[in-house]
């Protein structure tokens, strides 16, 4: 898959729409998580420099630092995300006694978890930060703020569906509860903080 970076909008609508395994949800989640951030930093630029919100510049200044990064993230995680599939795919293919297949079975598995697990995750932070910005951002910009929100906890949201098509390849009953339970804790989180955000841009 051609790095997302490199892609066209409509290059990337036309590949998802496509009848190829990537760009897939995978890309798809960290794509919504990634124009959360950038949206979150539109926000910001307007209220940098802002003599009202002169005693908040230098917490500006670094919440457009990281949301930059998390952009990047993002979009690091969704090439990770399709080598984790690719690989898994590959390896489907073969008979499950295939030496190859059982040898790289697990860390493959792990990996295919591992990828949209973050994108979650890093939704879910996202999510903290835009929520931290609600009250010292350029007010005029308060639907900006709150799709950005939205956008992130779709993003977190879609992270856990693409864990959960591969959770039941994890063997151990033990780990995929675990795993089960920390998404639904990071769901709940998520889904206040983008109301309380909503419900302070709606004010």
């Amino acid at each position: 898959m051609k790095p997302l970076r490199e892609m066209s909008v409509g290059t990337f609508l036309e590949e998802v729409g496509s009848k190829t395994p990537a760009p897939g949800g995978g890309a798809v989640a960290s794509i919504t998580g990634a124009l959360a951030a950038a949206l979150g930093r539109m926000v910001v630029a307007y209220s940098v420099g802002k003599k009202s919100l002169a005693e908040h510049q230098p917490a500006l200044e670094r919440a457009g630092q990281l949301l930059a990064r998390t952009s990047d993230m993002l979009l690091e995680l969704a090439r990770e995300d399709a080598l984790a599939y690719e690989h898994m795919n590959a390896l489907m293919k073969l008979p499950e006694n295939d030496e190859r297949r059982v040898r790289e079975w697990t860390s493959a598995v792990e990996a295919a978890v591992t990828a949209p697990r973050a994108v979650a995750g890093a939704c879910a932070d996202l999510l903290r930060l835009l929520e931290s910005l609600a009250p010292i951002t350029n007010r005029h910009l308060r639907s900006d703020l709150a799709i950005a929100a939205v956008l992130a906890d779709a993003g977190a949201r879609s992270g856990w569906w693409n864990v959960r098509v591969n959770l039941e390849l994890i063997p151990e009953e033990a780990r995929r509860l675990a795993i089960r339970n920390e998404m639904r804790q990071l769901l709940s989180e998520a889904d206040a903080r983008r109301a309380r955000i909503e419900g302070e841009c709606g004010e």
